[in-house]
């Protein structure tokens, strides 16, 4: 009896363990990028730094409904997300990239999850991973903006979704947590949320047959009760602004429709996100095409449909800025391991004698030897200019050294096992050979501080001791700051005074910021503590 019981108990525990492993190995995958150099962070001006004043405003204040001297023109889910933070630990440049951190890790999760549904496991592990070590997606979740989150909860939503087709007896609560979480959506990105919602539509409707999602009134009353915050956040601020609350929120949205910035045209993000998801956006297409030619049934329209329309509502929609592709990356990392899988079983078929095609040898060779040499270029010019010691390039040149080191490795298994026959070099050694490339540059950009440390001068500037012991121990103005740089020194300036349009205004033996070329023409007796940026730390003497 007591063997038997014993032999159940282990049973149990390896079957636990088994199950963790995934979950475990991606956190292990994903945890070192978001915390590398993470020390050393400072603010990007635009968006983070305006995401993190305002929070602190906020927080400051003690209002968080309507502290804004106008109508907003944004839902306040990311300042609260970040002013709760402020709360638990503090005003900081951490408190401010917390919430995106935990986000991104929920999301990479959230995606093994849906993958395995749509999926299997082996290719559901391969889109996390991809989604860890994908530039532009790490790069935001070490950022203090609500895409992130957003993300997330779209995620989410979906995967509720297909819980409830799963379990039909529990439709109507995995239908209420759907749409609760759509609802949150909108409080976190406003009406940004509807982009990838709509990109979802086609899989509602052409399999509505099957799961009935667009009659399950659970997910509308969810949907209801997930807009609540939103609701009773512009009810309170109609009652403070009057009806331009609502006015800024819908200006705000019609003038990303119809405003195109920087000159990105219809066909900028044809080139922008291959370049910035590249190598996953060439892998993502050749997954699509697979998908094409090998449909996943009941799912395709996830796969395949979903990030097609989403692409085609960003390229219609005016505003096209790079992080609003970042709803597209959940499902390029799914399409990405689908080409990646499609690979890997080419070179499985080669390695064991059973391939039908010169032309899949060929393909996998000039893949490694490719990637290989672009290795190699890049470790060779990363070297040069280490040794050259550029310091304006000098982090970007220590991240080249690191992928190019990782795509070496593709062309080295290679080699390994086609040319000097090690056997053992099979192919989920060529598949780690594509995540490792990627993990060890975006590693080095963490601990240099390409990806995170962005504007270092300044957090350097406010560490020195002079101006730390002034700006710890009293109040602060500002006079009419703005900028990218006055964004930075008013969430680093600890303790805040007014904001003032003149310096007329100011006290004597008061402290202040004040743009360089004002202070040239003030008249009244004054000391320099420190300047930076074109912007100077003064304080008014007695006169």
């Amino acid at each position: 009896m007591s063997s038997k019981l014993h032999f159940s108990d282990s049973t149990w525990l390896k079957g636990r363990l088994s199950s963790a492993l995934p979950y475990v190995t991606l956190l292990l995958w994903l945890l070192p990028l978001l915390l590398f150099g993470a020390e050393h962070g400072s603010l990007m001006a635009h968006d983070e730094g305006l995401y993190a004043v305002r929070a602190r405003l906020m927080f400051d204040s003690g209002n968080w409904v309507a502290p804004w001297s106008s109508a907003h023109h944004k839902t306040p889910g990311p300042y609260w997300l970040i002013a709760a933070s402020y709360s638990l630990f503090g005003i900081s440049v951490f408190s401010v990239r917390l919430p995106s951190a935990i986000a991104g890790i929920c999301s990479v999760l959230m995606l093994y999850e849906i993958g395995k549904i749509i999926l299997n496991k082996q290719i559901a592990w391969l889109a996390s991973a991809i989604l860890s070590v994908a530039f532009l997606w790490l790069q935001y979740c070490r950022l203090g903006t609500p895409d992130v989150p957003m993300i997330f909860l779209l995620l989410l939503g979906i995967w509720c979704l297909l819980q409830a087709e799963i379990h039909p007896k529990y439709r109507y609560v995995w239908g209420l947590i759907a749409g609760v979480s759509f609802g949150l959506g909108f409080l976190v990105r406003s009406f940004m949320i509807f982009l990838p919602l709509i990109g979802f539509l086609p899989y509602l409707i052409k399999e509505h047959h099957r799961h009935r999602h667009l009659t399950n009134p659970m997910l509308y009353l969810g949907f209801f009760l997930g807009l609540i915050p939103t609701l009773v956040w512009l009810w309170l601020s109609v009652i403070h602004y009057g009806d331009s609350a609502i006015e800024e929120l819908w200006r705000f949205v019609f003038r990303l429709g119809t405003h195109e910035r920087k000159g990105n045209g219809l066909i900028y993000y044809f080139w922008n996100v291959p370049a910035t998801a590249f190598p996953w956006s060439a892998l993502s297409l050749l997954g699509f095409f697979l998908a094409l030619r090998r449909p996943i049934g009941q799912y395709q329209l996830i796969l395949v449909g979903c990030p097609l329309v989403i692409f085609l509502e960003l390229t219609v929609f005016a505003t096209r800025l790079p992080h609003y592709t970042l709803c597209l990356y959940p499902f390029m990392a799914l399409l990405a391991a689908v080409g990646l899988y499609g690979l890997g079983e080419i070179y499985q078929h080669v390695d064991t004698g059973n391939i039908t095609s010169g032309h899949q040898k060929s393909l996998l060779r000039s893949l490694s030897y490719g990637f290989g040499g672009l290795g190699g270029l890049l470790l060779i010019a990363g070297i040069v200019v280490l040794i050259l010691d550029k310091p304006n390039i000098h982090k970007y040149a220590a991240a080249a050294v690191g992928l190019g080191c990782g795509w070496l490795i593709i062309l080295g298994v290679w080699l390994g096992r086609f040319r000097w026959n090690h056997k053992f070099l099979s192919v989920p050694y060529w598949l780690a050979g594509w995540l490792v490339a990627s993990w060890l540059g975006l590693a080095v950009a963490g601990f240099t501080g390409v990806i995170g440390n962005y504007n270092p001068k300044v957090k350097a500037f406010f560490e020195q001791d002079a101006i730390a012991k002034v700006v710890h121990s009293q109040t602060v103005h500002f006079v009419d700051v703005g900028g990218k740089t006055g964004v930075l020194l008013e969430f680093y300036t600890p303790i805040h005074g007014q904001e003032l349009p003149d310096i007329s205004q100011l006290p004597a033996n008061s402290y202040a910021w004040i743009a360089e070329d004002k202070v040239a023409n003030l008249s009244r007796q004054y000391t320099t503590i420190g300047n930076i940026h074109n912007w100077q730390l003064i304080q008014l003497l007695n006169y």
